[in-house]
């Protein structure tokens, strides 16, 4: 029987709004490990990692707010992640804001550089590029920079939170879904070598398509796949409680196909489902779609 840990980041210092430190607990509520387990899964809740409240803290650098707690939120989350990595189970992180999958991510390229020696292919599934740097951002929120912490850039603090920097490789990290860019991120986008797949590629050639591809680029030369996924990919009238949504995102279809594309691989070595708020949510609908997701992506078939 397979195994999955559940780990939980209550963390909301990256993003500019409340919120999304209740998305654990929401997706909790919403059953994600009794259905998990009734998919035949050996499930354990690891519980969450501790993070301090904004309300007791001062973000004393206003190009990169609260950089110290979130990089030791994430440096937690990194080692929760491993030991379950090491267990021989799968890791779901449920957030908190983007910023913690500098933990997860970064556990799951060292577990697996150690283990097989290959790199990690990473499936960044979001609407935006979360590619800014504290000298490119417009805000100074930290959700908007993990990735470009992942491949090896500022911020220093998040880039090394498992030790080898980069994390992971440009050639191996696709970008699903975007469709909002700051106009300096685009650049840093272009200039960074990752592959990006945007909305409006999937209005053209279709999600199975383009989730095709995606896999096919993240698999290639890699060990297996991190699947980062930010609830506001998706279309806000399907996904209303996320702190930044977009509109023009996914539909209910699309946001399934990948998971369940990703689940037919047989590559995918863990799981972030982030950017939960359930203060802008309506009837805990975002968190519903959250564990749907996971589902899918963990093999639930439709028939």
């Amino acid at each position: 029987m397979a195994a999955v840990h559940i780990i939980g980041v209550p963390l909301d210092l990256g993003s500019g709004r409340r919120g999304v430190d209740m998305g654990p607990s929401a997706v909790r509520i919403a059953g994600l490990g009794d259905q998990l387990a009734a998919l035949g899964y050996a499930v354990v809740d690891r519980g969450n990692v501790t993070v301090p409240l904004p309300e007791h803290l001062t973000p004393d650098d206003d190009t990169k707010k609260f950089i110290g707690p979130i990089a030791e939120a994430c440096r937690n989350l990194h080692a929760l992640a491993s030991d379950a990595l090491r267990a021989g189970a799968l890791p779901i992180i449920i957030g908190g804001d983007h910023s913690v999958a500098a933990g997860s991510v970064s556990a799951t390229a060292r577990w697996m550089r150690d283990t097989t020696g290959a790199p990690l292919g990473v499936i960044w599934v979001d609407a935006h590029g979360d590619m800014n740097t504290p000298q490119s951002t417009t805000s100074g929120n930290v959700h908007g920079m993990p990735l470009s912490a992942l491949l090896g850039f500022e911020p220093r603090e998040l880039a090394t939170v498992g030790g080898a920097v980069p994390a992971i490789r440009p050639e191996h990290t696709v970008l699903l879904g975007v469709r909002n860019l700051d106009e300096r991120e685009k650049d840093r986008i272009r200039a960074s070598g990752v592959h990006v797949l945007t909305m409006k590629d999937i209005d053209r050639e279709g999600m199975a398509a383009v989730a095709e591809r995606a896999i096919a680029l993240a698999s290639a030369g890699t060990g297996g796949i991190h699947v980062s996924f930010d609830l506001d990919v998706c279309d806000p009238s399907l996904a209303p409680g996320v702190g930044t949504p977009v509109k023009g995102g996914l539909n209910y279809r699309e946001a399934h196909l990948i998971m369940e594309m990703v689940a037919d691989s047989g590559r995918l070595r863990a799981l972030d489902l982030v950017e939960i708020n359930p203060t802008l949510d309506v009837r805990n609908t975002t968190a519903e779609l959250a564990t749907e997701l996971a589902l899918s992506a963990l093999g639930k078939r439709i028939l």
